[in-house]
Order: structure tokens, then C-alpha cells, then sequence
């Protein structure tokens, strides 16, 4: 279903840049974006190779609050796709969110509620394919550092020789994670770690402050694993 490179990054840490947090009460919670789970998705599976319906939206309550405000609940169900490359095989997922409006208006607190009931169910639809979509929230397994992805994709391209010396600015693994932000990936060739992707000269300050050197022989952004293991 999933080609090599996105079950790489989907095996990838959540960037902990990624996260926001709002208080509930006297609790600190803490989720994603409902655009940066669209962003992602598009990064991931393409444009084109997803989407989803909702299958129900139903008004749950309406109350004032002490502040004179209109407070009205909403219950989403989402059903949502993802369709491979060759849209021959596609997967489902379905989920049920909450959401709710609060506003003046009666309009705008039902437009609010129901907004946030839709994304908030298919937030949790994306959550069952693991940490990039947020399912490490709920399990409080959010770290700092995340580990290298296992699948790792190697392409028949000449090995750098001669490397530079090891520099300063080694990067941690995980850290990667903010390369793949910018549209790129990590793999390894050999005995070293290749920077794959698009547009790889216009991104060479991101690339080169983690420790990559250019070859100009084989033409890639390299940096030798044992520099990685240091």
C-alpha cells in the first residue's frame, strides 16, 4: 500500500516543533494543528491521494455561559481515504470528533462548533498511522529526541570519497525530522547518510547545519554513519 519512502517517514518521531498547547481547566493539553495534519498528509501521500466525508455532523447541546455567550456542541463522524499512487489500493479509516462554538452570535458559535467537531474527528482518523499524525499524544510518548526510521531506502549511487574531517555540528538522528518539513529525506548508501529530495541547492543552510558535506563527484549531500554514531 505504502511505497518505501513514505513508510520511512512515517516511522520518524514526532518534531516536538510541531506541537501546541492549550490549557483546559487546570490541564495543559497538547495536539496538532488541524492544517498541519493536511500539510502532512499531502507531504506524505500527495495530492490527490486522500480524502475524506463526513458521514455525520449532529448539534449535541446549546447553552449560555456566565459571560453571556452562546455555547453550542457538535458531534462529527468522518470517514476518511488514502489511495496509493496508482489509486489501485486505498485504505479507511473512521472516527467521531467534538467540537464547540462559542460566540455572541448564535451563528457563529454553530459555525465554530461544527468546524471544530469535522477536524477534530479527522485528526483522529490520521491518528491511527502513527506519530506524525499525533498518535503519540495520546500515549504521552512524546520525546525530544526520536529515533531514525528502520526503513531505509538506498539507491545505486557512487559512494563520496576522500570525506572531510568530522565536523563540530553533529546532528542527532531524530533530528531529521525537520528536514523532512522541508520536502527531503534521510537515507542511507553504503556506509554513509544520503540527503534525497527536491530543490536540494535553494535548502543547502538547513542541509549543511547538520553536518552534510557536498560531493561534487557523485553529487549528493553526504555525511559518513560513524560520524552519526559519535
Amino acid at each position: 500500500m505504502f511505497n518505501e519512502k513514505q513508510i520511512q517517514v512515517l516511522s520518524y518521531d514526532l518534531d516536538p516543533s510541531r506541537i501546541k498547547t492549550r490549557e483546559k481547566g487546570n490541564v495543559s493539553l497538547s495536539y496538532l494543528e488541524g492544517h498541519d495534519i493536511i500539510d502532512t498528509s499531502n507531504k506524505v501521500f500527495g495530492y490527490g491521494n486522500w480524502g475524506y466525508s463526513v458521514s455525520e455532523l449532529t448539534h449535541v447541546s446549546q447553552e449560555t455561559n456566565q459571560n453571556n455567550n452562546v455555547v453550542i456542541c457538535y458531534k462529527a463522524v468522518v470517514s476518511l481515504t488514502i489511495y496509493d499512487q496508482h489509486h489501485a489500493k486505498h485504505i479507511s479509516r473512521e472516527d467521531v470528533g467534538f467540537g464547540t462554538g462559542t460566540a455572541k452570535a448564535l451563528a457563529d458559535a454553530h459555525e465554530g462548533g461544527a468546524k471544530e467537531a469535522v477536524t477534530d474527528a479527522l485528526k483522529r482518523c490520521f491518528r491511527t498511522l502513527g506519530s506524525q499524525f499525533g498518535n503519540s499524544l495520546y500515549s504521552g510518548r512524546i520525546r525530544s529526541n526520536g529515533n531514525q526510521p528502520p526503513g531505509q531506502m538506498e539507491q545505486p549511487q557512487q559512494n563520496p570519497s576522500n570525506p572531510p574531517k568530522q565536523p563540530h555540528n553533529n546532528a542527532a538522528p531524530q533530528d531529521y525530522a525537520s528536514l523532512y518539513n522541508l520536502g527531503l529525506s534521510v537515507v542511507t548508501q553504503g556506509s554513509n547518510l544520503i540527503v534525497i529530495g527536491e530543490d536540494l541547492f535553494n535548502k543547502k543552510d538547513s542541509i549543511k547545519s547538520f553536518g552534510f558535506r557536498w560531493d561534487g563527484k557523485s553529487k549528493q549531500w553526504y555525511k559518513p554513519i560513524e560520524w552519526q554514531a559519535a
